[in-house]
C-alpha cells in the first residue's frame, strides 16, 4: 500500500485518509476506527486518566477486532 512510517497521530490519520481511496479500505473504516480507539484508550485513559475497566475492556476488544480487518487486508 504505502512505504511510510507516521511519526504523529496526524500523520497516521492522513495517511488512513489516503487508503481509504481504496474501496475495500474504506467499507472498513479504518481511519474513524483508529480515531476513536486513539480518542478512548490515549486521550481519556493516558492524558485525562480515567480508568474504567469495563470501557476498557471493550476498547481493547475492538482493537482486536480492528488489528485483524487490517490483518485480512494486508493478506488479499
Amino acid at each position: 500500500m504505502l512505504d511510510v512510517v507516521p511519526a504523529s497521530h496526524w500523520e497516521r490519520r492522513k495517511l488512513l485518509d489516503k487508503l481509504e481511496e481504496r474501496p475495500e479500505v474504506e467499507r472498513l473504516g479504518l481511519r474513524d476506527r483508529y480515531g476513536a480507539r486513539e480518542r478512548y484508550l490515549h486521550q481519556m485513559t493516558f492524558y485525562d486518566g480515567i480508568i474504567d475497566l469495563e470501557m476498557l475492556k471493550i476498547e481493547v476488544e475492538k482493537v482486536g477486532r480492528y488489528i485483524s480487518d487490517v490483518e485480512r487486508l494486508i493478506g488479499q
